[in-house]
């Protein structure tokens, strides 16, 4: 994808959440890869989604409006 200061990581609180939202990603054509969740980002479960940062505003309206609970890691500079 792109560099980690360009991306936004999404973590969940369980896998099905995590694999519900890469669903709605692909449904909706936003650019999201699955990746390891970090350790220091609070997650329940062991995946992430990473997508641009120019794409994350549309994606987390897309789980809001799926009621997909989420967490937006903060970039760190």
């Amino acid at each position: 994808m792109t560099e980690e200061s360009q991306t936004r990581t999404f973590v969940f609180e369980t896998t099905h959440h995590a694999m519900w939202a890469e669903d709605v990603a692909r449904d909706r054509s936003i650019a999201a890869e699955v990746v390891p969740a970090p350790p220091d980002g609070g997650a329940r479960c062991g995946v992430a989604l990473r997508t641009s940062a120019d794409r994350a505003d549309e994606l987390a309206q897309a789980f809001d409006e799926e009621n997909i609970h989420y967490t937006i890691l903060a970039v760190r500079g």
